[in-house]
């Protein structure tokens, strides 16, 4: 579903059914879902993730990250097939994405 800023995300719902105007993210834990506002979209690093790297191993998770002038959504990822914590969400982990780390490695 596209979020208020335009961008696909399948974590945002939105229900608008006869006048409804019910939104929420779907990423976020249950605590977490009473801070949250549309204008956190904004800024969400989840599309860009989701549209760069669509690994069925790679679950995110994501919490409200307070600062001192503003909240932002701070994701984080984990592979199934790995077990491990993925460092970067947008190019996935060392052993579902093989070919993106060795690339470089050749010297032929």
């Amino acid at each position: 579903m596209k979020t208020p800023y335009g961008r696909e995300c399948r974590f945002f719902y939105g229900d608008y059914y006869r006048g409804r105007n019910f939104e929420e993210c779907r990423l976020l834990p249950e605590g977490d879902k009473q801070q949250w506002e549309p204008v956190l979209c904004k800024n969400c690093p989840v599309p860009g993730i989701l549209a760069n790297n669509a690994c069925q191993y790679m679950v995110l998770s994501g919490k409200i990250k307070k600062s001192l002038f503003s909240r932002r959504v701070q994701v984080s990822a984990y592979c199934t097939k790995s077990h491990s914590e993925v460092k970067d969400p947008n190019v996935g982990c060392e052993i579902c994405h093989k070919g993106i780390f060795s690339a470089g490695s050749d010297s032929n």
